[in-house]
């Protein structure tokens, strides 16, 4: 039953995604394995909307670490459990509070053992920043302590890069690649593990920064991603975009003509409620990363809701023709909208 529950949701966000992105780009999916125990690290620039994405977008069935922060009132850790999603605690959860990763480590050595998959974010936290940030060590207990407890079992770390074209505004184009597997048992060497540690943290970070648009954290880093942005080059164009850092040679494109701009009032005054809702929220979000996470789910439900209300409005008061005419006139116009808008740099 919950395998079941777990694929409807999956197929229901998919479905969203796809009216609420205009694009998302996946490459290299031929990498994941198909079967067997699968650590994917995957760089974080955007909130909960990244696990959503990477995972629809993800032929196996993946379990997530994600902070313990979202866990907290319990109806919401009943449903994010649901869905294959495990609290880590931090340091910021309270010192006390680290004693219970021992319990979740124990369940990722299950899982791996069970030649499942599990999604995990190394940089510890969601930045906005163009760039791969240093990677914690905390992935690393996980593999080992697997393959303590089973040395014959093969471990496949596959990095995977997520990069947004411009996060802040609806919609957006997103690019996932998928890097080539590291086989982790090429690293544990219990005698030197400290040093394996950090040679494995290298590779994966070596290769995130080749699978999303990475910005070296210097004093030049503004200078930079304005000029990128300046230009508005295209970010999903990943492997263009990283040789135009290292080179400083900078290709902008011409900015598109908007030519669907007239519909957005139509929507708006189409979900007028929703709209305010949004608008209400929005105010209130202090974390930048967290602002298309609430804004894609805020207004996928009460969208939702208002376009059910409105069907069945029309078809009880007109008729069923009507009703759907409706319906699918005004998903036609959000769908427009997502695709054809121009989405600028930054």
């Amino acid at each position: 039953m919950k395998t079941l529950w777990y694929y409807l949701f999956k197929i229901l966000i998919k479905f969203s995604l796809f009216f609420y992105t205009k694009k998302i780009i996946v490459k290299g999916k031929e990498n994941i394995p198909k079967k067997g125990a699968v650590l994917f690290m995957v760089n974080h620039p955007n909130g909960l909307i990244d696990p959503l994405i990477v995972t629809t977008n993800n032929p196996r069935t993946n379990y997530f670490l994600v902070r313990a922060a979202s866990f907290k009132k319990p109806l919401i850790k009943r449903f994010l459990n649901s869905l294959n999603l495990m609290p880590i605690y931090r340091m910021r959860d309270g010192v006390k509070q680290l004693g219970n990763n021992a319990e979740v480590f124990n369940k990722c050595y299950d899982l791996l053992n069970q030649h499942k998959a599990l999604i995990i974010f190394p940089e510890g936290s969601h930045n906005h920043k163009r760039t791969v940030r240093n990677l914690s060590k905390g992935f690393s207990r996980i593999i080992f302590g697997a393959l303590e407890r089973n040395p014959t079992l093969k471990i496949h770390i596959i990095s995977v890069g997520v990069t947004y074209q411009n996060p802040s505004i609806y919609p957006s184009n997103v690019c996932i690649h998928y890097g080539t597997p590291i086989l982790a048992n090429d690293y544990y060497k219990p005698k030197v593990i400290h040093s394996e540690i950090k040679r494995l943290k290298e590779a994966i970070s070596s290769q995130l920064k080749t699978l999303s648009v990475h910005i070296p954290l210097d004093e030049n880093y503004e200078k930079t991603l304005t000029a990128l942005t300046s230009k508005n080059v295209n970010f999903t164009e990943i492997e263009k975009v990283n040789l135009m850092i290292s080179t400083k040679t900078i290709i902008g494109r011409t900015k598109k003509m908007n030519y669907v701009g007239f519909i957005k009032p139509i929507i708006i005054l189409n979900c007028i409620i929703p709209w305010f809702i949004w608008k209400y929220i929005e105010n209130k979000i202090e974390e930048f990363e967290f602002i298309d996470t609430f804004r894609y789910g805020i207004n996928t439900i009460t969208v939702g809701i208002n376009f059910m209300i409105v069907t069945y409005a029309l078809s009880y008061f007109y008729n069923w023709t009507t009703a759907t005419i409706y319906l699918l006139s005004s998903l036609l116009l959000i769908l427009l909208y997502s695709k054809l808008h121009p989405i600028p740099a930054k």
